[in-house]
């Protein structure tokens, strides 16, 4: 068969390589959505009555690639942002407590966990971010100061700086922070007018993604879909983009 006509409706999937190494990166198998654009510039030499355009020439040859995903992973924002994956990880939380009396009668406060030291905050039910409490931390034990007037069962709130090192990945993003170039393999299908269905493969030699990434959270409406777009390059000997089909018929 030779230049068949054919059409897609597939994603492909995507392996991104360091460009640098060689070595794989991410296996994007779960996109919903794969856009591939070429773009030039052309200029032109005129001459003659009424200006007309008499010679052509083509230049800044580029493009994109443009993925569209609702699963997410770690890995990807690292490919997007370059970011630092790291291993721990510091936030604020909030808890909801109970006063209880110490062995010496002051009014203390229990946390699960230790918090970085100088982070804690204790505000009174009901006066949540108001007029902070007066108290001293060891350890996991909050001991509140007399003057807050607090006794045992009542009820408040503490904020404090915790900090994780296990089961953790955390993306660092500093303002010098840059992708990396990657060379990209896709894999896809084409179905012709004959009703076969052909491998369709794609090869990006350079892409630089770009260094935006919009995450939406809400709880409504489809899950939050995450766009990466790479710029295409070419690599040291011209190679931009292959598109390769390949006659061998795919069972479905």
């Amino acid at each position: 068969m030779s230049n068949p006509n054919m059409a897609n409706r597939e994603v492909c999937d995507l392996i991104f390589v360091d460009y640098s190494t060689k070595k794989p990166f991410l296996n994007l198998d779960f996109a919903n959505v794969s856009t591939t654009e070429l773009t030039g510039e052309s200029v032109f030499a005129y001459g003659g009555k009424g200006h007309p355009k008499r010679v052509q020439f083509a230049g800044e040859r580029g493009g994109t690639l443009t993925i569209e995903t609702q699963i997410q992973t770690v890995k990807l924002w690292q490919m997007i942002t370059g970011g630092e994956i790291k291993n721990t990880a510091k936030f604020v939380t909030r808890v909801e407590a109970a006063v209880d009396a110490g062995s010496d009668n002051s009014t203390i406060i229990t946390l699960t966990d230790t918090p970085v030291k100088g982070s804690v905050v204790v505000y009174a039910d009901g006066d949540d971010c108001g007029k902070e409490l007066e108290c001293t931390v060891n350890d996991k034990i909050i001991t509140l100061d007399a003057t807050s007037a607090l006794k045992k069962d009542d009820k408040v709130i503490v904020y404090y700086m915790k900090e994780v090192s296990a089961g953790v990945q955390s993306i660092n993003i500093k303002s010098t922070s840059f992708p990396k170039n990657f060379t990209v393999y896709g894999d896809t299908v084409m179905k012709t007018e004959d009703d076969e269905v052909l491998p369709y493969k794609l090869t990006a030699y350079k892409v630089a993604p770009q260094s935006n990434m919009s995450l939406s959270f809400s709880n409504s409406g489809d899950p939050g879909t995450i766009t990466i777009t790479c710029d295409l390059m070419a690599d040291s000997d011209d190679n931009m983009l292959d598109l390769t089909l390949i006659e061998e018929t795919v069972t479905q």
